[in-house]
């Protein structure tokens, strides 16, 4: 445990970057710093809290990535076996069907990021609390920005496994006792109410990629938005307040182009409200590219490194699109592509899959690669420098839309709904505007198990209350690892979440509610004896 005395390690330039603009190159570089010859004040405290950011970089768009858990488990994408692998004992087929155990690495990987980040966390907390760091003036708004990034990890738990330790306190080497789903859910909520007045509520340069006011705010969005998932009773007037708070303050606007929030600039975007920063060269973790992308486009498009290609769309969603929604092309690639030489058609993109199994490679041109973010052509390496938006202005008009219309406001829900809708179609036209009834009415989505391309034992999504509103987060937010929880929060007329109660591909529905949270694994559970397995696993 910490010890006074102890070299206090700062990552150097790569966490820096977490926490301003990647086309800033201006960042100090920090090598070890003692506690007795450190005194962090203006651009120095960037440093000192960078250690608590800097396990998002892989965990949202790395290996086994937050990415990967949120949506390979979704109606939205799979990772089929292809022709240079990617079958890896079946870890990719178990998370598309449903059969994950406590073996699994996403989820896996996801607990131990997220106490990794917290453990950073309490670690700088306990510097300064217990002086052993010492700062002129402004600690009280660090601190608060700890705990802040602290509940970020808690509700990434909360959400993904529910019961977990609650562990605050970086002197105590005792085995944390295990909080139920409820007390994760109000430590959440009690961290940040109380630490609310001492967050900066700047936003630009100097706060991008860091958390503060609008950031606590977007998560209460968040989570009041999945709190009858989480406690079983909902909250959505405490939606509509939040999000409110970040609408009146005039301080984000929505992009007037969809692909500005995942473009190589997006740093300078007016809608995020908080991200996770990368650089290629100095805060690498953004390699979402190599695992979608064939190997072929490192060809086409002047790539130094070549893709491994795995990702694919699920033709049941691609196929739900309004053909002239321009989100299409803009999360995915479709279509044809041309040797930048000969002019010879190398690749084109089929909307089309027929199996995961081993054995049985799936063609990297079947089925449409996520392009969501933007990769410098030509000369992309393994690591990108776009920004991965964590939380974004458009989810908190949407989220507003979800609460009313779940209050029964659908007319005004349909209003923000179609101002997010908007900048997608060229003309946006009345027959492009969704209604109060599309909203309430069933998904278009066409569940039901499919077999050599074609759906069969056909369910559909009539029966998904306010489907058509689950239809548009898809479209908004697919590849950003929200659709999960989406399935999880809606449900079907006989009260199932659409998770569990409707079959995709090649998963055939479940009914099985303890799969809504990931169990926890043998590691876990063997280094604290005071945890017990979440209920329906082995």
């Amino acid at each position: 445990m910490f010890k006074v005395k102890q070299i206090v390690t700062f990552v150097v330039l790569g966490s820096l970057i977490m926490l301003a603009s990647c086309t800033d190159l201006s960042e100090n570089v920090y090598d070890q710093i003692t506690e007795e010859n450190f005194n962090p004040t203006g651009d120095e405290i960037g440093s000192l809290v960078a250690p608590a950011y800097s396990v998002l970089r892989g965990m949202k768009l790395g290996w086994y990535s937050y990415f990967d858990l949120q949506e390979e488990s979704s109606d939205i994408m799979v990772t089929p076996v292809r022709p240079n692998g990617w079958y890896d004992g079946g870890v990719y087929i178990r998370l598309h069907r449903h059969n994950w155990d406590r073996f699994q690495g996403q989820p896996n990987g996801l607990y131990g990021n997220a106490f990794n980040g917290i453990n950073s966390a309490n670690r700088v907390i306990y510097q300064l609390e217990s002086g052993a760091v010492v700062m002129d003036s402004g600690s009280e708004q660090v601190l608060a920005e700890l705990r802040g990034v602290r509940a970020y990890y808690y509700w990434l738990l909360l959400d993904n496994h529910g019961n977990v330790p609650i562990v605050t306190d970086f002197a105590d080497d005792s085995l944390p006792e295990q909080s139920t789903r409820q007390e994760v859910y109000n430590f959440i909520l009690s961290e940040l109410d109380e630490i609310m007045p001492n967050l900066t509520t700047e936003t630009g340069t100097a706060t991008y990629g860091r958390f503060n006011y609008w950031a606590a705010q977007a998560l209460l969005t968040r989570i009041y938005l999945n709190a009858e998932v989480y406690t079983g009773t909902p909250q959505w007037e405490e939606v509509i307040d939040r999000a409110d708070e970040i609408i009146d303050s005039g301080l984000f606007a929505l992009e007037p182009a969809y692909r500005n929030n995942f473009s190589l600039t997006n740093s300078n975007s007016g809608e995020a409200i908080w991200a996770v920063p990368y650089d290629e060269t100095m805060a690498g973790g953004n390699q979402y590219h190599m695992k979608s992308f064939p190997p072929i486009m490192q060809r086409i498009w002047g790539m130094q490194a070549q893709p491994w290609g795995g990702n694919a769309a699920l033709p049941q969603f691609i196929d739900t699109y309004d053909e002239d929604d321009g989100r299409l092309d803009d999360t995915w690639l479709t279509g044809s592509y041309d040797d930048p030489d000969t002019g010879e058609e190398l690749v084109n993109f089929q909307n089309y899959l027929e199996t995961t199994e081993s054995g049985v490679p799936q063609p990297f041109d079947w089925g449409y690669s996520p392009a969501k973010y933007e990769v410098p052509i030509p000369g992309a390496q393994v690591d990108i420098s776009t920004d991965y938006p964590v939380f974004r202005y458009a989810e908190t008009l949407m989220s507003k839309a979800e609460a009313l219309l779940r209050l029964g406001d659908g007319g005004q829900a349909a209003n923000y709904v179609n101002q997010v809708r908007e900048r997608n179609f060229d003309p946006f036209s009345e027959d492009k505007m969704v209604s109060a009834a599309d909203l309430e009415g069933g998904s278009s989505y066409p569940y039901g198990f499919v077999e050599d391309g074609e759906v069969v034992d056909f369910e559909g999504g009539d029966d998904i209350v306010f489907g058509g509103m689950l239809d548009e987060l898809g479209y908004e937010f697919a590849a950003e690892g929200h659709r999960r929880m989406q399935l999880i929060r809606f449900e079907t007329t006989s009260g199932e979440p659409v998770f569990t109660a409707k079959s995709w591909f090649k998963r055939r529905a479940t009914n099985s509610p303890h799969l809504t949270i990931f169990p926890l694994s043998d590691g876990v559970l063997n280094t604290n004896t005071n945890l017990s397995q979440n209920p329906g696993y082995d």
